[in-house]
Order: structure tokens, then sequence, then C-alpha cells
């Protein structure tokens, strides 16, 4: 994400502030409500500091913004608890100045003298998903996420699964909340996502994410099976005092069973703090867990009273965040994978490199955009980072090490599966394969979209089943599941003798197919999931054009463009140039036209059904709405021209019959002027059609 770092006037100050704002508020829902973290920490970290410092330019634009709220919402399906006291996050540091920094502040607020020491426990800042336990009279009663800061989830069922909590403790005040982190550690994440795997699951992305989604799960069972552990490290609501410094207060958690962390120090001063963080960032790849930084809070609990809080964080604690992980590597090889959706992704294939304790041999290159932007070429010595994602990113190359017959990477214009053209939509960075029928890489998808309920609305082919008939062999495309019947009964293997199977399920199957063999020309249009072909596209399509036939020989036609045929297509209503492109680029592929035409000879396409009123004097005419309507709105006036039978179209051309043009008609009613066409005002348009209903 590229951020704007320049000085900026008040009007630039809010449109950048608001922009950086959604993206934030995006991040944040993405990374707390949905445990699917979109972006690393050093660019979520970025954006944010960015925000903080143009509102400290213009503090009228901090109301409402990210920075002023903590975590996000509590998500459907949970309990809501209230947080006694609410659980706030931590300012960041991410440089020795901003430690040293830290201090002074301390030192300034509490008027200390400058030969007074101040005294803080460091502490590795674990990657997990921040928890409150409440216990009453010593016994555990609750277990709440932190949410909003506010108000968290209700996960009492899920944390009575981990074997580390105390159900019970002694010589503890009557109220008690202790707060801490549930994480994952690296051996248990890698077991868990082998076994997503091999149960065909979805992987997860870091440990983290693998905590979060498995402590807030409906069930709880879920969450047993999930190898979750356990640091306490901070005191919420209480109904005494129980220690007189955070070190007293961590002795006393191990005290009465909870885990802390062993590694946690008292250091004296921004020096010792320092000297800590880069003994951790040292140790970090060899420790169990994931940390991203080290928390320094002030030792002595008073001071921290008098210290207390600003906005949404103690002043009494930082996070010195790390940064990203970072190795070199040489670039071997870039392979372009073709995802189910049809989208084309390069991924590096690398030298294997240790980063942070992980090997890594791949790395994202996310687009051609960014191949290009970063000019990255095959042999590159390249800078490998790792900030918790699966797949690592290829930050940049070494220039200095490039070898010098290094030749920048062409991106392929044809899907390395099937041949077809890949191409770019208008202002997408994304490059997709145009082979959608034919496709082996989007198979699956294309056919599960082909018997979606608003399509061919197959009853029997559910995901489970289209996998294991695309798996066996028996179906690859559309028509294979028209002829899947005929290849059952004369193939060597039954599906019946499978294992989920049987005669009846089959039986049923068959029938279902039979009945699908009849569809309307809207429904097989949608059906073949063109892209941006969507029902109402579809609906527009099939009644502009009437047959299949028609539809086919019309789009085949206007493959070549700025034809009769394309100005027929681009006329139709919402179907402007970018829908059209789409649409002639799966008709501009022979194995489409090929497959489309194989599946045609299974079916009865029906025509799509034309209204016809034979003393209507606009029936069959092609008319044009443009500017302002008084008397009717747009839609009214649409849906009246149609069921007199005209065909309302969205642009003019030579086959546009009326143009009917209210105040503020522009470029259409130029373009019908040019071409001679019968230009009505609106009551002349009312005139024409009026006593027909």
């Amino acid at each position: 994400m590229t951020l704007n770092t320049a000085p900026l006037s008040p009007l630039e100050a809010r449109i950048e502030h608001r922009r950086l704002a959604e993206q934030v508020a995006r991040w944040d829902r993405l990374y707390h409500t949905n445990d699917a973290p979109e972006v690393d920490d050093a660019t979520y970290d970025d954006a944010k500091r960015r925000l903080l410092a143009i509102e400290a330019d213009y503090p009228e634009l901090a109301a409402n913004s990210p920075t002023a709220r903590v975590g996000a919402t509590v998500a459907e399906g949970f309990g809501k608890v209230r947080h006694a006291v609410p659980m706030l996050s931590l300012d960041n540091a991410f440089s020795d100045e901003d430690v040293q920094e830290f201090e002074g502040r301390i030192r300034r607020f509490l008027a200390l003298p400058p030969d007074e020491p101040i005294h803080f426990m460091a502490e590795p800042k674990i990657d997990g998903l921040s928890i409150s336990l409440r216990y009453e009279g010593g016994r555990f009663v609750q277990a709440a996420t932190r949410g909003d800061g506010a108000e968290g989830e209700d996960v009492t069922a899920n944390l009575m699964t981990l074997a580390q909590l105390p159900r019970e403790i002694a010589d503890a005040p009557a109220v008690l909340e202790v707060r801490g982190e549930v994480y994952m550690t690296k051996d248990d994440f890698l077991a868990l996502n082998q076994r997503q795997e091999a149960a065909g699951e979805k992987l997860f992305a870091n440990p983290r994410n693998a905590a979060a989604g498995s402590l807030r799960q409906l069930d709880s069972k879920v969450t047993a099976s999930r190898p979750l552990s356990l640091f306490t490290y901070a005191l919420g609501d209480s109904s005494e005092s129980v220690a007189d410094s955070h070190g007293h207060f961590l002795e006393r958690l191990t005290r009465w069973g909870f885990p802390t962390n062993p590694l946690a120090r008292r250091c004296t001063g921004a020096a010792e703090l320092l000297a800590f963080h880069a003994e951790m960032a040292a140790r970090r790849a060899e420790l169990p867990y994931d940390i991203d930084g080290i928390v320094y809070k002030v030792d002595r609990v008073d001071w921290q009273q008098r210290l207390g809080f600003v906005s949404r964080s103690p002043r009494w604690a930082i996070a010195h965040k790390f940064p990203a992980e970072q190795a070199t590597t040489q670039l071997e090889r870039i392979e372009i994978q073709v995802g189910r959706t049809g989208a084309l992704t390069p991924v590096a294939h690398l030298r294997p490199v240790n980063v942070g304790g992980v090997v890594v041999s791949r790395a994202t290159l996310h687009n051609e955009d960014e191949i290009e932007r970063k000019d990255v070429r095959i042999g590159d010595t390249v800078i490998i980072q790792r900030a918790g994602d699966v797949i690592p990113q290829v930050v940049g190359p070494v220039l200095e090490r490039r070898l010098p017959d290094a030749l920048p990477f062409v991106f392929p214009e044809t899907c390395p599966v099937c041949g077809a053209h890949a191409v770019r939509g208008q202002d997408e960075a994304i490059r997709r394969c145009t082979g959608g029928l034919t496709c082996k890489a989007q198979v699956k998808e294309r056919l599960r979209h082909f018997v979606s309920r608003n399509a061919f609305d197959i009853e029997g082919l559910g995901d489970e089943n289209i996998e294991f008939l695309v798996d066996g062999g028996w179906i690859a495309k559309p028509a294979d599941i028209f002829r899947l019947e005929d290849k059952n009964s004369k193939g060597l293997q039954r599906l019946q003798n499978f294992k989920g199977w049987g005669e009846k399920k089959v039986s049923k199957l068959f029938s279902a197919i039979a009945q699908r063999r009849t569809i309307a020309l809207e429904r097989f249009i949608f059906a073949l999931g063109i892209r941006q072909v969507g029902e109402a596209t579809a609906k527009r399509l099939a009644r502009h054009y009437g047959t299949f036939a028609a539809w086919r020989q019309a789009m085949v036609d206007a493959v070549p463009r700025e034809n009769e045929a394309y100005h027929d297509l681009i006329s139709i209503e919402d179907i402007g140039p970018a829908v059209a492109t789409d649409i002639l680029n799966f008709f501009d592929e022979a194995h489409n036209l090929e497959a489309l035409d194989d599946l045609a000879a299974q079916l009865d396409i029906q025509a799509a059904q034309q209204v016809t009123v034979t003393d209507s004097p606009v029936t069959g005419k092609a008319v044009v709405f443009t500017g302002e309507l008084t008397t009717m709105t747009r839609a009214e006036a649409k849906t009246r021209a149609e069921a007199l039978g005209a065909k309302v179209v969205g642009s003019v051309s030579k086959k546009t019959d009326y143009v009917v043009a209210g105040p503020g008609a522009g470029s259409k009613l130029t373009e019908a002027q040019k071409l001679g066409i019968a230009v009505l005002s609106e009551d002349e348009w009312l005139a024409l059609v009026s006593g027909v209903l």
C-alpha cells in the first residue's frame, strides 16, 4: 500500500484520512472479527501511523477514526460480555528513539529527577487472541474476548477445554479478572494445517489466525480438538489490590497456577529495554511460538495509577514491534498458477532459505503489475519477507547482484493450463483465463455454478458430489453431466458401487438431470458463468436476441468489435463496453464454442418469451430514454414500454426507433439527431402510447 507522506492541505487531508480510515476499518474487521488478516503487521502499522500523523495536524478528523477504536464489534452467534474494566490496546514503538521518548514521557509526567531510576517489566508480545478470565470466590465463572474493548464475546465453554486454565484458585480476591493471550505453538500450528490439508479443509494463514479461529467456535468440541495454549500477563477487574508491582503480580499469577511467560524480565531504563529487545529479536526464530515484539510496562503499580490512560491506551505501557523477518536468496523460476475462478497468479520458486525459523521455498508475487514495479527477474538475488503469512512476499531484487543476462519477466497472455486467452479487465490488476468451460483449473468452480439454484438447479449435484465426479473422471465439462447416465450404463464401473452412492441416490440424480434437459434461454446463459453476466444481464440478452441460435451467432459476429453486431450488443440496457468485452472474450475462444455447441446439442433451449401487443404502436420498436422524466420514473417508463412490446435499450444505434428525450439529455440526443432517429418529448411519447393500456 502506497502512503502519501507529503504535507497536506485541509482538503487533501480529509480525502487521505477518509481513504485510510476506510481501509484500516476493513483490516480491523477482517483481523478481529473474521480471523482472516488481509495484510501483514508492517503494512497495517504504516497506515495507522499515517492516520495519526494526519490527525495530529488536523485534530477534527480524529472523531470516529479507527485510531480511537480497539478491536472490532462482537461477531454474531456469541453472547456478549461487558468488560468491567475496558480491555484497551497499546501504543506502538518502532525505533530505539520511540522507546527512549517513552521513558522520557514517563519521567516528565511524573516529574522524576534525572537520577531516579525507572524500572520496567519487559515481556515478549505473543501473537494470539486477547482473553479475559473472571473468577468469583476463587472459582472460574466466565471468559471473554477483547471484542471492541468495551464488549467482548462470551467464550467460557471454549476456555474450559484448555488444560492450562485453573478452575479454582486459593487465596484470591472475591472478584479477580486475569487477562492473557490464547495462542498456538508453531509445531501445533503445522500439525493442525497438515490435518486440515489431509481432510481437504481450509488452511490457516498463521498461528494467530489458527488460535483465534479455534477459540471463536460456536461448538466447543471443535475448540477441544485444537492444540491451544495460554499465557497470562495482566490484571483487569479486582475487588482488592493483589500486588505492588507488575513483577510481583506475575509471581502471584504463577502461584495461583496460571501460565506466565518465563522470559519476562525486569529492566531499568531504555538502554536495558533495547538490549532485551535485541536479544529476543535474535532468539525469535528459535522460540516455540510467534512473537511480534516486546511489551514494556512500568513496574510500580502506584506509578501506573498516576500515569493513567490516554484515549485507548495506557501511558505506562508500550509495544515495541519487530520489523518483518527478511532473508535473501535466489529466484529460480516464476510459476503462473491458475485459480479456480481463472485468475493467473505468479509464484516465485526460490532456493530454500530460512526466514524467521521457517524454511521458505516459495513466495507470492501478487500480479504482473507487481513484477513490473519491483522489476524482479529470474536468476535475481531477492529479499524475502515473512510477516505471518503462509506464503511470504518478495520485497524486491538486490540490484547490485543481478546477472548481466537477466531479462524482464514477460507475463503470459494465454492460460498455462488450457491455452485460452488470458485478459485483464478495465482497471483490474488480475489477468484471467477466458477458457471458462474447458479450463481444467476452473472446472469444479464452473460446474458448481452451472448446477446452482438460479442456473440449471440440478438436485443431487452439490459440492461434494461435484468433487467426486470430477476427481473420478466422470465429468469434465457441462455437457458431460447430460451424458453421465449413458456413461454409467456402458462403462466397466458403476456409480452405484461406490461408497455413499447406491441405486436410490443414483436413480434420483439421473432423474434430476433429465428434468433439466429443457431450459429457459436466460437460465442457460447465466449458467455458462461468463464474467459479469449475472441473472439480470442474462435476462436482457435472452429477451433481446430471443433464441440460442440468434444469440450465439450475434456474439460471434460481434467478436471483431466496431461493427453493427457489436453496437447492437452494447445498446442493450446495462451492457456497456466492459461487460461486452467479457462476453466476447468468451466467444473468441474456439474451445468455449466447441463446449457450448456440445452442451446445446444435449438440451432443448427454449426461446425467450416475448411480450406481444398487436395493437401497440411501439411493438417491436427499440426505444432509448434519456434525460429527466417528470411524469414518471425511469423504471416506470421502461416497464410500461416493455409491456407494450417495445425493447428498451441503453444506447443509440441505427437500430433505434425512438429516443425519448427529457431535460438534460446529452450525448444520446446528439447521436439520435446525427443518425436521423425520431426524437420524442415525454409528452409526445405518452401521446403515442396513450389509450393502449
